[in-house]
């Protein structure tokens, strides 16, 4: 029910940054984690009606944002990061979306800062995003210039591709060291939470399609 403590334990317990399949399942369940059933009667449902057509046309800010980002920075100056996604609803058996793999759907540098991305995973993976923004903070760009280039890098090679834009969405947020953060989306629909010892608030992301 909660694999990002998996996650977690594969990082502390082993040598490994990534286990997957049976003997993802294997190490889960000899560290005491109990395997349980975490489809829902609505969720089937809802399955069983797209079988009918068995068209997979995802919407934007709906079934291609669904992604849970996490980055903070601790009173010691440390940065850390999750990311977590149930994917992109009705995909293909065996497909892997960006929350999964370090440096695209999320990447935590302790010298540099932190960055997660949502939306589409493929076209953050093509760039490495998450990295990407990171490398860019490295560069002395601010979290919020890192978020609008890695965007701006993204939509340049769909527009090299011919990709169609109608149906896709990216956003990424970030923080630095210093506790600077920003945010940034291809297209309007993308907003993020801050919190620390004086602000909470919601924030709708700026976005570069206007």
């Amino acid at each position: 029910m909660h694999p990002i403590s998996i996650a977690r334990a594969i990082m502390e317990k082993t040598p490994h940054v990534m286990l997957a399949g049976d003997g993802a399942l294997q190490f889960a369940l000899s560290q005491g984690f109990e395997k349980i059933n975490l489809l829902t009667e609505e969720s089937e449902k809802e399955w069983r009606e797209w079988l009918k057509s068995s068209q997979y046309k995802p919407v934007v800010n709906i079934e291609n944002h669904d992604t849970i980002g996490m980055i903070a920075l601790d009173a010691h100056g440390n940065l850390s990061g999750a990311c977590t996604t149930s994917g992109m609803a009705f995909k293909m058996h065996g497909r892997v979306g960006d929350s999964l793999i370090i440096g695209a759907g999320f990447y935590v540098d302790n010298e540099v800062g932190a960055a997660t991305a949502t939306g589409h995973d493929e076209e953050v993976i093509r760039v490495v995003g998450s990295h990407l923004v990171v490398q860019l903070m490295r560069m002395g760009k601010s979290p919020q210039k890192a978020c609008e280039e890695a965007i701006k890098q993204i939509h340049k090679k769909f527009l090299l591709r011919g990709a169609n834009l109608k149906d896709t969405q990216i956003g990424f947020i970030a923080i630095n060291k210093q506790g600077d953060y920003g945010a940034f989306c291809l297209q309007k629909g993308f907003n993020f939470a801050v919190k620390t010892d004086s602000i909470e608030k919601l924030i709708d992301a700026d976005y570069l399609l206007k």
